[in-house]
This record gives C-alpha cells, sequence and structure tokens, in this order.
C-alpha cells in the first residue's frame, strides 16, 4: 500500500524525471531533497501554493560554451564549458567550478541544487550555482592549463561578477586554475574586483580558505560528537580522497585527538594503524599537491598496506568521512561500517552517499550529515572572502577560523532545530533541507513571481 506522503513524493519525482530526463545525479539529489520538502510542504500551505519547489528545481539559467584551446603540440583542442545559476533568491549565484572528465549538465546541476542549500544554512547573503567543463587538467602543463583557463574565461566573463556571480574552485579547479581565471577576467574587464574566490592571498584570496572544507567538516563532528557526550580524541577516523578535503580534514583530526588511519585516490587507499601524523600529513601534501603523484607512495614510504582499487570504509572505525566524490560508499560499504563499529559518518564531499547507504545508517543508528550541511565550511569561508574583497580589508587566521566555527556551529544548531524527533534522536538529512529551504523559499515569496 503506498501511503499519501509516498504518493505526493513519487508524483513530484514523476515530474521532476519527466522534465529532466537523462540526469540521474540530478534525480538523486532532489530525490533526497524531496523526502524531507514534499511532507514539510504538506503540512504548510504557504509554500505548496506558491508552487515553491518545483520553482527551486529549475535553474534561473544555464549556460553552455564550447572552449576551443590548443594543447603544447600545436593540436586544436575543444572541451564543453558550463555555467548553472540556479537560484539567486537570497544573494549573488555561488559556486564552484569543476573540471574533471565526469562532468555534464546532470552532474552540474545537482551540484548547483545542493548548493542552493548549502549556502542558505550558512546565513551568508549568498545563492546557489555551479559550473565547469569536462577539461581534465591531469596530465596537462602548465601552459596547457593556463591556455584552457584563459579560453574557459574568455566566454564566462560576460556572465559573472560580484554582484551577480561569484564561483571559486572545485574538483580539479586549484589555485593554479583560480589564478590563470582571474587574471584573464581582470585582463577582460579591465577592473579588480571579488569576482572569482579560493583567490591567492597575495591577489584578495582568504586566510583559511584553502583548509576551510576540512576544517568545517571536523567543527561539525565534534557538534555532533557533543550530543552524544563525546569528543574526537581517540577515535579511529577514515578518510577518503587525498585532496584539499581530505588533507585539511586529517590535519584537524589530529588537532582533535582524532587518529586519521586511511587516505585514498582513484586507484585505491592506503591504511596507516599507526596513524597520519603531522610528519607523514606533510609528506601526503607534497606528494599530492606538488609531485601530483600517487597514493601508492606513501605506503612505499611509511610501509603501511595499499589496497589497489580499493574504498576504504572495510577498515573497523569510529568515524567515516567521506571526501573524495560523488556515490563513493554505497550500501555495502555501509554494512561494511556498521559492522566494523562505526558511529558517525560525515560527508566532506558533494553526495559522497548513497541513497541505500543512508538508509541503512540511519535504520542501525549510525550519526549521518549530509554534504550540504557537513561541508559547507568551503563555501562560508568563500562568502567571508567576499566580505573582505569589498571592504579591501583581510581579517587574521584567527579571525577567518573563529568566524568559520561559529557558522559551522549555526548550521548544527539548525539541523537539530528541524531535524530532531521527539525521541530526542535527531535526522541530519531533514534537518539541513528544511533549515536550507526554508529560508530561500520564504525569499522567493516576499520577492513574487520569480
Amino acid at each position: 500500500m503506498i501511503t499519501t506522503k509516498q504518493s505526493a513524493i513519487d508524483k513530484f519525482m514523476d515530474m521532476v524525471d519527466l522534465k529532466n530526463p537523462a540526469q540521474p545525479e540530478f534525480h538523486q539529489a532532489v530525490y533526497e531533497v524531496a523526502l524531507a520538502i514534499v511532507p514539510f510542504i504538506e503540512k504548510n500551505p504557504v509554500y505548496k501554493k506558491a508552487n515553491i519547489l518545483e520553482r527551486m528545481i529549475e535553474a534561473e539559467r544555464i549556460l553552455i560554451f564550447r572552449v576551443p584551446w590548443m594543447d603544447d603540440a600545436g593540436n586544436y583542442r575543444v572541451n564543453r564549458g558550463y555555467r548553472v545559476q540556479m537560484n539567486s533568491a537570497i544573494g549573488p549565484y555561488k559556486g564552484g567550478l569543476r573540471f574533471h572528465p565526469n562532468v555534464n549538465l546532470s552532474v552540474l546541476k545537482f551540484l548547483a541544487f545542493e548548493q542552493v542549500f548549502k549556502n542558505s544554512l550558512t546565513t551568508l547573503p549568498m545563492g546557489g550555482g555551479k559550473g565547469g567543463s569536462d577539461f581534465d587538467p591531469k596530465g596537462k602543463s602548465d601552459n596547457e592549463v593556463m591556455r584552457f583557463c584563459q579560453s574557459f574565461m574568455t566566454e564566462l566573463y560576460q556572465h559573472i561578477g560580484k554582484d551577480t556571480d561569484i564561483p571559486a574552485g572545485d574538483v580539479g579547479v586549484g589555485s593554479r586554475e583560480i589564478g590563470f581565471l582571474f587574471g584573464q577576467y581582470k585582463r577582460l574587464k579591465n577592473e579588480f574586483t571579488g569576482v572569482l574566490t579560493g583567490k591567492g592571498y597575495a591577489y584578495g584570496g582568504s586566510l583559511i580558505r584553502p583548509e576551510a572544507t576540512g576544517y568545517g567538516l571536523l567543527f561539525f563532528v565534534e557538534e555532533m560528537l557533543k550530543t552524544k557526550n563525546q569528543t574526537l580524541k581517540g577515535k579511529k577516523v577514515l578518510i577518503s580522497g587525498s585532496g584539499n578535503v581530505a588533507q585539511y580534514a586529517i590535519e584537524k583530526t589530529l588537532a582533535f585527538g582524532g587518529i586519521p588511519v586511511t587516505a585514498s585516490d582513484s586507484n585505491g587507499f592506503i591504511y596507516d594503524p599507526k596513524g597520519i601524523d603531522a610528519a607523514k600529513l606533510e609528506f601526503l601534501m607534497e606528494l599530492k599537491n606538488v609531485k601530483r603523484g600517487r597514493i601508492k607512495e606513501y605506503a612505499d614510504k611509511f610501509g603501511c598496506e595499499y589496497f589497489e582499487g580499493e574504498k576504504p570504509w572495510g577498515i573497523p572505525c569510529d568515524v567515516a568521512l567521506p571526501c573524495a566524490i560523488q556515490n563513493e560508499l554505497d550500501e555495502e560499504d555501509a554494512k561494511l561500517l556498521v559492522e566494523n563499529g562505526c558511529m558517525l559518518v560525515a560527508e566532506g564531499a558533494n553526495m559522497p552517499t548513497t541513497p541505500d547507504a543512508i538508509t541503512w545508517l540511519h535504520k542501525n543508528g549510525v550519526l549521518y550529515a549530509p554534504g550540504k550541511a557537513s561541508n559547507a565550511g568551503g563555501v562560508a569561508t568563500s562568502g567571508l572572502e567576499m566580505s573582505q574583497n569589498s571592504i579591501r580589508l583581510y581579517w587574521t587566521r584567527a579571525e577567518v577560523e573563529e568566524r568559520l566555527r561559529i557558522i559551522m556551529c549555526d548550521i548544527h544548531d539548525q539541523c537539530i532545530k528541524y531535524g530532531k524527533d521527539e525521541k530526542g534522536n535527531v535526522d541530519y538529512v531533514k534537518g539541513a533541507n528544511i533549515a536550507g529551504f526554508v529560508r530561500v523559499a520564504d525569499a522567493m515569496i516576499a520577492e513574487g513571481h520569480v
């Protein structure tokens, strides 16, 4: 028998599927939100009357363009560029640029939709957007990456601005790419404005921005553990990935007294039962950020186990932090985590946990935080960078980190407010989705039929 709630969600998703065919990542993101928001709307007719959720899933604007460039051998190459400007109800579009071979419209619409809720949760005046290209910076020379970035920005610049749309970095777009993109924007517009975040400190960037997503994740984890009168100290932590988010998640795990024991890349993962300490982390950062090597080299250096082509979720742990890519933690992985004593899963990446895995974690009493809440530290600090650019002032490292901590604690409080049931249990997915939805929905109603 199908309940009224189920039929309303199914009806909504049928409409989503019909209007957005062959976009599985976008469907998944919308479905997760719909599970919490559709029942909430049924109890709050003002949102139902205004058809808010149907309006919210439709991007305000989608830009698709070609990006021609020339490689070092003199060959003409072409990639596809995108910018999804999803929702500007509470501020200018804000969200990263992703350069990766798997980038397509479905992936970017999912990321942009998630960004709307994530940005809303920060309480900063930022709408949601996302963009990128199917360009792969791996294996490319600095000059090739520069030529691509300049071509990409030559099209994008006319659609962005400090009060319109402020992109940032994401997968495949680090400090090198942001520098090239910003330089081309400045050249084309003949102005120095905070149109991109994640910039180098020398030209308008913020302290703590590279660390922000990883640091914010651990601030959120500490707040989750407080609800159980626990801390991270002495807990064994699994972390996937070895890029920016994973590196600083490891660093802050150490600061809180936790024991990070894994890191990974697309080839496999390392398991260091003694823990990845500060010296080992320094080697890992050099390996990934400078040498751009593979994670196996860590295992060779420190004599620990390396698991080719596998994920770290089968290792016994207390806490698991997926920080790599979407859908990296499935139902079978969730079962392994539960069997091995994991009590908390918090997302450092965007949508790394599949719906079936989330269901299993909830069913077995594991604390679970979705990325729109737990990895919001990156965009929160981007918002702080925007503020510093606007007032032409730099805040100290301590000031930015404290502002970040306060924002992450506030996001946790919002999740508690909307996600706590009568028994005192907290559904962070429900709490994050409703809290993010309400602020955007109220703004859309106030602004009329836009």
